[in-house]
């Protein structure tokens, strides 16, 4: 291939565009600065850096050393960049044995797997109102179809979000190409790159692919194959308009297959006993099959129905009262309730009425929020029992079919519970009570990713009453404590909104702070942003001008950066400034400047970048002995060499300056990381280090630093920043490129961030 081709350099900077999800990608992001003379400054949007190669290949026209470069990146950016594969394929979850009825819409979704294929993709709604078993009708004709889908059946839950708004379409692609095996960092950041990845994807694959839970057609639309053998049904509780697939309702069963559904589930024998009262349970399942099998799993619970209402008998498996409650008492009138608060849900009112009372408290208390997947610890802070009792009680939920199980020790509600369950807090509890059950909760969360954090940054201060007295040490390693709150970081994210919309805004805060080192070691930004966009505003209500303020927007400011939203992140670092300055906090204003400096790097404005890193030392220059953050100073002048080492990096190689300031800025920031054994520091100067020697050429002096790098970030579970370090050992890119990191200031910062 003509090494200066068009083609070559649009495909190249494509590529690097795509792969911005992950640290390659941003490293290289900057390594494109370089090969710009001038002022030329980082594009907005990733997509938009394929535009810059008819300017490229200008310059690489003109000069052979531009030329060389580009070459070279292309190189690099080839072997990073592997095509995405289909890995593997996330299944539906399994039939169910006692399926009843349906034949007319199994045979409506036969017609349209099997119809000629006439230039129209094959695609088909299934719709109905909860319950009413559309999901379990999709996962039905999938099981019933395996041969005919060798490649896969591709199954996607585009549940999430509150108030039933589900995945927004950006998120409902990333759902689905982890579903094909796409590892995060090979995912696109744009929603464009994401739906195209898709189609190609699945393009000639034979497979079935089910969109669940579906809430319009645009957070479908974009995950609607348009290749022939792919067949997608989309299931959700109403007609979509606008989306383009045949319909097929869902009705309630007959009263004749509730009845046989009913006895193969709990039981003819059970069933038969009834007498009078089964008409009426019949009546308040109304067809659907999820109210079946919840009214049959109360019955062989020991649950039955007494002159038309469901009360325990001496076979009852839940817990007693004193087991749930630390004071368990009678049921009053309060907490008994009274009829059927919508007809909907008619038979979730008898089954609740039934229940014991810690048993109930516990199910409407852990509905307080729409939890993605919940652990017995946060249920058992709201229902103030003990963890233990906490998750003998979701086991029965379970056995109740009133919770769902997704995982060991976590469950969800269903949509249609959840709103039962929130009804029945709200009445039964008042909005005090939710709102002190939800402090509980929340204040059960924020302990934990205390706890968390410190273990796997411990070297950083921290901001927080929450932080006063807590120690480290509940993690045997950093690696394992980073994990606990990768595990838990959906719900973390879900708290932080949580706190501001009750009114917790401190403890927002608070939950914010400790997630610096998800953010600052494992990435994830797209999945923090929400949280992070809430916390800045809630500090701004709350503790306007504090340090608490500042670092609010210094966190939000380099997640922009990372995602490239360049002018949102510099008005979040300059509010960060202005908070500052009104706490009279030297250590945050340091901050501050540090992170417009990391916008500038991030940007390419490599002079402009030095400039304020250089005054972000002067500023912190100004901490005095006595004064709070005199201990840090050390850190922090350390981490101003790291950074101003990168900055002039880029000045050297996009001017053709000698590299020597550069190399001996990133040496001193390694020799003071060593000296205080901080290991991931070190690990981030050597990576910028390393990437130096590179792209001057001296491979050989590259290779230490980066095997010793791979081996400390490795172990503290960074993998964000490993797989970049793996692909500059094995890249080769050998030659003189450009800067070479989008900011990776977010590897630490000046005040807010000494890590």
């Amino acid at each position: 291939m003509d090494p200066i081709s068009l083609g070559m350099i649009t495909a190249t900077l494509a590529a690097v565009g795509s792969g911005m999800a992950n640290e390659a990608g941003k490293q290289l992001y900057l390594l494109v600065g370089g090969l710009f003379g001038g002022q030329a400054r980082a594009p907005e949007r990733s997509a938009e850096l394929a535009a810059l190669a008819p300017q490229l290949l200008e310059a690489a026209r003109r000069d052979p050393v531009v030329a060389g470069r580009l070459a070279e990146l292309q190189g690099l950016a080839l072997r990073t960049f592997q095509q995405p594969m289909v890995l593997s394929v996330t299944p539906p979850p399994p039939a169910i044995r006692t399926f009843v009825d349906r034949q007319e819409p199994l045979r409506r979704l036969r017609r349209e797997a099997l119809r000629k294929h006439d230039g129209r993709p094959r695609r088909a709604l299934l719709y109905g109102p909860e319950g009413i078993g559309t999901t379990g009708l999709a996962v039905q004709f999938g099981a019933s179809a395996h041969d005919r889908y060798p490649d896969g059946r591709l199954y996607v839950d585009l549940a999430g979000g509150r108030a039933g708004t589900g995945l927004d379409a950006e998120a409902a692609l990333r759902s689905a190409l982890r579903g094909l095996g796409v590892p995060d960092g090979d995912i696109p950041p744009g929603p464009g790159d994401r739906a195209a990845l898709f189609q190609r994807l699945v393009d000639g694959r034979r497979m079935l692919v089910i969109l669940d839970h579906a809430h319009s057609a645009a957070q479908a639309g974009p995950l609607l194959a348009a290749s022939a053998d792919v067949f997608t049904v989309v299931v959700a509780r109403r007609r979509l308009p606008g989306l383009d697939a045949a319909p097929i309702a869902v009705e309630p069963l007959s009263r004749r297959h509730s009845l046989h559904l009913l006895k193969e589930a709990a039981g003819s024998d059970v069933v038969g006993r009834l007498g009078p009262a089964l008409p009426a349970a019949l009546a308040r399942c109304a067809g659907s099959p999820y109210a079946l099998w919840a009214t049959a799993a109360q019955w062989a619970a020991g649950l039955v129905p007494d002159a038309g209402t469901l009360v325990p008998d001496a076979r009852t498996r839940v817990p007693d009262a004193g087991t749930l409650l630390p004071h368990a008492g009678p049921r009053t009138d309060d907490t008994t309730g009274g009829g059927s608060v919508s007809d909907g849900d008619a038979f979730l009112d008898d089954i609740y009425r039934a229940l014991d009372p810690g048993l109930a408290r516990l199910y409407r208390r852990a509905a307080l929020w729409p939890w993605p997947a919940f652990t017995a610890g946060p249920v058992a802070a709201a229902a103030e029992v003990t963890e233990e009792a906490a998750g003998a009680g979701l086991d029965c939920l379970v056995e109740l079919r009133l919770l769902e199980r997704v995982g060991p020790g976590r469950h969800r509600y269903r949509p249609l519970v959840l709103g039962h369950a929130e009804r029945m807090a709200s009445r039964d509890d008042g909005v005090p009570g939710c709102s002190r059950a939800m402090e509980r909760t929340l204040q059960w969360y924020l302990r934990f990713a205390v706890q968390a954090d410190l273990d796997a940054l411990p070297e950083r201060w921290h901001l927080g009453a929450a932080y006063e007295g807590a120690t480290p040490g509940t993690y045997p390693d950093r690696g394992r404590a980073l994990a606990a709150l990768l595990d838990e970081l959906d719900n973390l994210v879900q708290a932080v909104l949580a706190a501001g919309e009750f009114g917790f805004g401190d403890t927002a805060c608070s939950l914010m702070e400790a997630l610096w080192a998800v953010q600052l070691k494992a990435g994830r930004h797209e999945t923090l942003l929400p949280a992070l966009r809430a916390a800045a505003q809630v500090a701004d209500t709350v503790c306007p001008g504090t340090r608490m303020a500042g670092r609010m927007h210094i966190y939000l400011a380099s997640a922009l950066i990372e995602t490239l939203g360049f002018d949102e992140a510099e008005r979040e670092a300059e509010a960060a400034l202005v908070a500052e300055r009104r706490a009279g906090h030297l250590r945050g204003q340091a901050t501050a400047v540090e992170t417009l400096g990391r916008v500038k790097l991030a940007r390419w404005a490599f002079r402009e970048a030095d400039d304020l890193f250089a005054e972000s030392g002067r500023i912190a220059d100004g901490i005095g002995p006595g004064d709070d953050g005199v201990d840090d100073l050390p850190r922090i002048r350390a981490l101003l060499q790291r950074f101003r080492g990168r900055a002039q990096r880029g000045i050297a190689l996009r001017e053709g300056l000698p590299l020597d300031e550069a190399e001996g800025r990133l040496t001193d920031a390694i020799r003071f990381f060593d000296e205080r054994g901080e290991r991931y520091n070190g690990a981030r100067a050597r990576t910028d280090l390393a990437e130096l020697y590179v792209l001057s050429g001296r491979r050989d002096a590259a290779l230490p630093l980066i095997d010793w790098a791979v081996r400390a970030l490795a172990e503290e579970n960074a993998g964000y920043h490993v797989a970049y370090l793996r692909a500059l050992r094995d890249g080769g890119a050998g030659g003189e490129g450009g800067e070479g990191g989008p900011n990776r200031g977010g590897a630490g910062s000046a005040g807010t961030t000494p890590t």
